[in-house]
């Protein structure tokens, strides 16, 4: 195989057959995607299912903590953990640019695999597509997912008082990207939280009848996802500056940017509304997972408030969130 991609492995000859083979399913390895067939069968339980697609440009392809292949993987998890689903299969698309690095594509798949292995997931189905030099930004993805509704799980209606509980600290993703795009030199330990969330919904499922809706915030952060609940639930949101767990180097990263961690991109948390009776013991049981120890409940929702979403800090001064209008940092994700 050679050391960079070809035209001609994307011609479906032999070339392509041997990147499948030689590559993906070397780190993909599981018996339905080594079939080969068109289109993979599975079994499944009665009940109902989850399914989710996501393309994925990210710039750049590497970045603290993980890479374009672990946030594919990871972005079609998150989106079927947060719908109450187990994640079973996924697909995984390529279209590469001509003359990209065999070895970049190595360990972008590596990276995949890796990731599913922990999560739990086989990735059972693809495609690989190859491009002019130019036509592409080096490699894009496509990932899809099905999964199985676990324990009968349903979105509710949010009343007011419940509360919202926010699973880590915010803003890392697109802090990271922004570090590494614009090629900041800067002291700190920063990293994308890209990770897979179904090792939390699946130690929290007895806990679903008290939780109203879980949302992870990706493109827009955390307060996007908020005006977006308070408009389906007709309430407003009222949030505790204090309470929202920010590290010390993010939120000095964006105050030096111009930027706001509050619409930064995550791709590792879960934002959940909680019925205000349970929030505590919810909280207590996201806080004992791992990774979790910053979980916190940051607010509630608030029939005063009049569908603005805002931040009251310690010395009781309140600003209004709006919705984020335009890309604060494109290419996240």
């Amino acid at each position: 195989m050679s050391d960079v991609i070809k035209l001609a492995h994307g011609d479906g000859g032999k070339f392509t057959n041997e990147l499948i083979k030689n590559l993906f399913y070397r780190h993909f390895r599981n018996r339905k995607l080594e079939e080969g067939i068109d289109a993979a069968t599975f079994s499944v339980n009665e009940g109902r299912m989850a399914f989710t697609t996501d393309s994925f440009v990210v710039k750049p392809i590497f970045f603290y903590g993980g890479d374009i292949g672990k946030l594919a993987v990871c972005g079609s998890i998150n989106d079927l953990a947060v719908s109450g689903a187990k994640p079973l299969y996924l697909s995984a698309s390529f279209i590469i640019e001509e003359g990209f690095p065999i070895d970049k594509l190595e360990a972008i798949v590596r990276s995949m695999g890796d990731t599913c292995t922990r999560a739990g997931v086989n990735i059972i189905t693809g495609d690989t597509k190859v491009v002019e030099k130019g036509s592409v930004d080096g490699i894009f993805i496509n990932t899809s997912g099905v999964g199985i509704i676990e324990s009968n799980y349903k979105m509710k209606t949010i009343e007011s008082g419940d509360q919202i509980i926010v699973t880590g600290t915010i803003g890392e993703h697109g802090t990271a990207i922004a570090i590494q795009r614009y090629d900041i030199k800067v002291k700190g330990n920063f990293k994308s939280d890209c990770n897979p969330l179904n090792g939390i919904t699946e130690n929290i499922q007895d806990l679903y009848p008290y939780i109203k809706i879980m949302k992870d915030p990706t493109r827009g952060g955390l307060v996007t996802i908020l005006n977006e609940l308070a408009e389906l639930a007709g309430l407003g949101v009222r949030l505790i500056e204090e309470k929202i767990p920010v590290s010390r180097e993010v939120k000095a990263m964006n105050e030096m940017l111009g930027l706001d961690p509050l619409y930064m991109a995550c791709e590792g948390r879960m934002v959940l509304v909680v019925n205000k009776l349970y929030a505590e013991k919810v909280l207590n049981r996201i806080r004992s997972l791992e990774g979790c120890k910053d979980a916190n409940i940051i607010g509630n929702f608030d029939q005063e408030a009049s569908l603005k979403v805002y931040i009251e800090n310690y010395l009781g001064g309140k600003r209004i969130l709006n919705t984020l209008e335009g890309a604060m940092l494109p290419r996240i994700c």
